[in-house]
């Protein structure tokens, strides 16, 4: 085991890059320089110590590990940080895209350069903290801590609207987040601590379990976002730079999933059975409607933003199946899908850089001028489809499994998004990227810079490494879902012998 902090030296890395872009004051073009230089090296440095963490990590231990305790607030409340196999791939797929999301920003932001490079390096030890906090109230600091970031993200740097989209952001998770606030204090009064491997293995009541529920339910249905409480997204997205709509989709939106994972299965076990069919029909809702709504957009990151809903609707319902391909399947899903839309949302940035329009009708035939870019777009529409040897497929087919077993019904009509997905990924590729080259404005647009390739080759090999070769994820995250979902279902089974005994 290691003897230093290294989860604290991966969260909080970052932080120091800011405060070393800080001081280089000045907003001449040599301080823009060196912020860029000064976020990027922070970003690769962070993301090798975090390497570290895999390659210590023991799969065949489903407990939490890396594990650092100190003294912190009251009693009952400590900075407690741990990783398991559930929290541990978010750790990492945050790490691993924040250099993507750094070379993306290079040449497209040009003003406030030095406040963008900072707010990003907090963005990401906020997000990393969410992932590794093992007390409630350090995971809401650190959960709620990532809206203010963000929000300056896309109000700052954003598009015509980003006023009004940040501030629905903003207000929209902040409105859910409240909720949890008055369950977490709730469950301190009940446990007399925060500390949720200890609150993991503490009996709630069944009525404090229901509104527990909810509260936390409120939170993370916002984040992720779950229909009907999914509106805020397309318009955060839309007035997002590039690097924050990556963020956005890869990152932010599986906190939601992450806080089901983490809280309402193990802690309130029973109140996740009782509301399980309500997921499922709002899963369902979710898959189906939002994909049809994807089929109309005439915004190409509208539509990707739309289906990153309907890809979220696969992982709740996964999820809350309380099977072990059901949840595997949603860590991997939200695993694979934070790689392949962030990818999509950079492939948007790289044509809207050079068109400035992210309208679906200014294009047409690129893969005339740019057959390298219509050739890694088309991995990431394959994969977003849901394409066998792509990442995109397994995670899916995963959680449609899963789901089966307990109700056949979701998993049909869930199926009905797979094909529906089909129908809109295609019809924007064919848009975008076949047909003729009629349009003046595109005649001269050039193919992938070596820049550009940088962030996208990586991602390419990533989607379909992980959709021929899934063991990896899989095994990391294996025995805690094992584990979950065998105390889950030890919770639901008692209840119900207890139930039969008093009959």
């Amino acid at each position: 085991m290691t003897t230093w902090p290294i989860l604290s030296v991966v969260t909080f890395l970052p932080v120091i890059g800011a405060l070393a872009i800080y001081i280089t004051r000045g907003d001449d073009e040599a301080a823009r320089r060196n912020a860029r230089w000064i976020a990027l090296w922070t970003t690769l440095v962070t993301f090798a110590v975090s390497l570290i963490l895999v390659w210590r990590f023991d799969a065949a231990n489903p407990d939490f590990q890396f594990v650092e305790k100190a003294n912190w607030l009251a009693s009952g409340i400590t900075y407690h940080m741990g990783v398991d196999g559930i929290s541990l791939p978010f750790v990492i797929l945050t790490t691993a895209l924040m250099p993507f999301c750094i070379i993306a920003s290079w040449k497209s932001v040009t003003n406030r350069v030095r406040e963008y490079m900072m707010a990003f390096l907090l963005l990401e030890t906020l997000m990393v903290g969410t992932f590794s906090a093992l007390d409630l109230v350090l995971f809401y600091l650190f959960f709620e801590g990532g809206l203010i970031p963000m929000f300056l993200i896309i109000g700052v740097w954003g598009g015509p609207r980003r006023v009004y989209a940040s501030f629905k952001f903003f207000l929209y998770t902040l409105l859910g987040s409240v909720l949890m606030l008055l369950a977490i204090m709730a469950l301190y009064w009940n446990a007399g601590t925060t500390d949720i491997p200890t609150l993991m293995h503490t009996a709630v009541p069944r009525s404090l379990q229901t509104w527990a529920w909810l509260a936390f339910f409120a939170s993370f249905a916002v984040k992720m976002p779950m229909w009907p409480v999914h509106t805020w997204l397309p318009d955060a997205h839309v007035e997002a730079p590039t690097a924050g709509s990556v963020i956005l989709a890869a990152i932010l939106l599986k906190m939601g999933g992450y806080g089901f994972l983490r809280f309402s299965l193990p802690m309130f076990p029973l109140a996740s059975q009782d509301f399980a069919p309500l997921i499922f029909s709002l899963s369902v809702i979710a898959i189906v409607y939002t994909s049809l709504v994807a089929l109309m957009q005439e915004d190409i990151k509208k539509l990707i933003a739309y289906s990153s809903v309907a890809h979220m609707g696969f992982v709740t319902m996964g999820i809350f199946a309380g099977t072990t391909q059901g949840v595997a399947g949603g860590v991997f899903q939200m695993v694979s899908h934070g790689i392949v839309s962030g990818a999509l949302f950079l492939c948007v940035g790289i044509v809207y850089d050079r068109m400035h329009t992210r309208e679906i009708v200014a294009y047409g035939g690129l893969v005339n001028r740019m057959p390298l870019y219509a050739l890694v777009f088309m991995v990431f529409t394959m994969a977003n489809v849901g394409l066998p040897g792509t990442s995109g497929f397994v995670g899916e087919f995963m959680t449609l499994l899963g789901t089966f077993k307990v109700s056949i019904p979701t998993a049909t009509f869930a199926t009905l998004g797979v094909i529906l997905s089909a129908a809109y990924a295609l019809w924007l590729y064919r848009k975008v990227v076949f047909g003729a080259l009629t349009k003046p404005s595109l005649a001269s647009i050039k193919d992938l810079t070596f820049r550009e390739s940088l962030t996208l080759f990586p991602l390419v090999a990533l989607t379909i490494l992980f959709g021929v070769y899934p063991k990896p994820v899989l095994d990391m995250s294996a025995a805690s879902v094992q584990q979950l979902v065998n105390n889950y279902n030890a919770a639901v089974t008692a209840v119900k012998a207890a139930a039969l005994v008093a009959q």
